[in-house]
C-alpha cells in the first residue's frame, strides 16, 4: 500500500509544555484522543536567552519543549492541526510547529491488525 493510498497520517506538534494539557483537551475534544508524549529541547525563533548561575554567565539556546504526536486514519488531518494549532497558541514567537507526515502502514502489535484497522 503506497503513502497516499494509506489514509493514516502523523501529526507532530512541537509546543510549550505549559500548553499540553489544553491540548490533550483539544485532540480529544476533536475524536483524536490517542497521543505520544515526549518531553524534548531545541531551538527555533526564539532568541537565546543569557543568564547567571553561581557567578557564571551561561546562554541558554535550547527551550525545553512537548512534542506531540497523533497518528489518525478515520479523523481528518487538517481537523486535528487546528485543534492543537488552536490550543496551542499564545500568539508568541516559540508557540512551536505543527508537521504532517503520511503513514505507509501501521500494525497493532496485539492483533497483527494492519492498515487503517491498527490506528
Amino acid at each position: 500500500m503506497s503513502e497516499a493510498e494509506s489514509g493514516i497520517e502523523m501529526i507532530v506538534a512541537v509546543i510549550r509544555p505549559e500548553k499540553l494539557g489544553a491540548v490533550k483537551q483539544a485532540l480529544a475534544e476533536a475524536g483524536a484522543p490517542s497521543l505520544t508524549v515526549t518531553n524534548v529541547s531545541g531551538r527555533g525563533s526564539q532568541p537565546a536567552k543569557k543568564s547567571q548561575w553561581r557567578g557564571e554567565e551561561y546562554t541558554v539556546d535550547l527551550h525545553q519543549k512537548v512534542k506531540v504526536e497523533c497518528v489518525v486514519a478515520d479523523i481528518p488531518a487538517e481537523d486535528v492541526v487546528e485543534a492543537i494549532s488552536e490550543a496551542a497558541s499564545t500568539g508568541e514567537k516559540g508557540d512551536g510547529k505543527i508537521f504532517v507526515l503520511p503513514v505507509s502502514d501501521a500494525v497493532q502489535i496485539r492483533t497483527g491488525t494492519d492498515g487503517v484497522g491498527a490506528v
